[in-house]
């Protein structure tokens, strides 16, 4: 390697490195002010916590009700991710096989879906739900689950391409119907796309306030988005108690991070897959 190639190489890292700071920032400001009182925090926010006190992860998690908000946002982000993996993926797979118009049009009705703004429908399809008696957890899966179905769709449709027609048509010659070559030929080689699916559907979902917000409100099924935002401690009246919001938003965000981190992969290749093969 020459000194124009090793120069070229370390001013990569040096950038890589610089983007890799300012990425972890913000976790690592989250962390360390998530164990430190209100005058520490004022007084040191980017150093490490003088002694790592879990009380004020503790008194967050009383704050903001844990164990319930938890268990509904999981409920919510579990229905939908599995209502959006269903419902995209067989319609996906209806559209890749079938050489028609009506199929190219509702791809390009799918693709065209993804460039509406949810503010210039928010009103009026929360009006809808509240007539039909679905402004409620049942109407907040239903509706996560139509805005999440656009991408997804694009993403298997490109994948489904790459598959050889062959599997489907040998299934096929050994009996199987339709569904049960959608459950066992198809689902299983989907499984990369259908991570990428599972996480960023289950990221945008998990973290989501203003939907919750609309449909939902203040009332006692809260999510971890709500819950936050409706503890009375964490909006204080003289200024905000950063001792507890850090907490708060940490013990949120900690569940999520995790899939993510454990499905990363999987992500990179589904949508290597999906926006690239087809």
């Amino acid at each position: 390697m020459g000194v124009k190639g090793k120069i070229k190489r370390a001013l990569i890292v040096v950038i890589l490195a610089v983007l890799a700071i300012v990425t972890i920032f913000p976790i690592w400001f989250l962390i360390v002010n998530s164990f430190k009182g209100q005058q520490e925090i004022v007084a040191s926010p980017i150093a490490l916590p003088k002694s790592w006190n879990l009380d004020y992860l503790k008194n967050a998690a009383e704050q903001i009700n844990l164990g319930s908000s938890l268990l509904q946002t999981v409920l919510i982000t579990v229905a939908a991710v599995a209502l959006i993996v269903v419902i995209s993926s067989f319609a996906a797979w209806a559209i890749a096989r079938t050489d028609s118009k009506v199929a190219n049009i509702l791809f390009i009705a799918y693709t065209a879906a993804m460039l509406i703004p949810f503010q210039s429908v928010m009103y009026p399809l929360v009006s809808l739900m509240d007539k039909l008696g679905l402004k409620n957890t049942p109407g907040l899966i239903l509706m996560y689950g139509g805005f999440g179905i656009s991408m997804s769709v694009l993403l298997y449709r490109g994948f489904i391409k790459s598959i050889p027609l062959s599997l489907e048509e040998a299934a096929m010659l050994d009996g199987a119907n339709i569904f049960q070559i959608y459950r066992y030929v198809v689902m299983p080689i989907l499984k990369p796309t259908t991570m990428t699916v599972v996480i960023t559907n289950a990221v945008w979902i998990w973290n989501d306030y203003l939907l919750p917000f609309l449909v939902i409100g203040n009332n006692d099924k809260k999510t971890l988005t709500l819950s936050l935002y409706y503890a009375k401690s964490l909006s204080g009246q003289y200024g905000n108690p950063w001792e507890l919001i850090f907490p708060a938003v940490l013990l949120c965000i900690i569940p999520i991070v995790i899939i993510f981190i454990i499905l990363q992969k999987n992500i990179i290749e589904g949508i290597s897959a999906g926006a690239v093969k087809g």
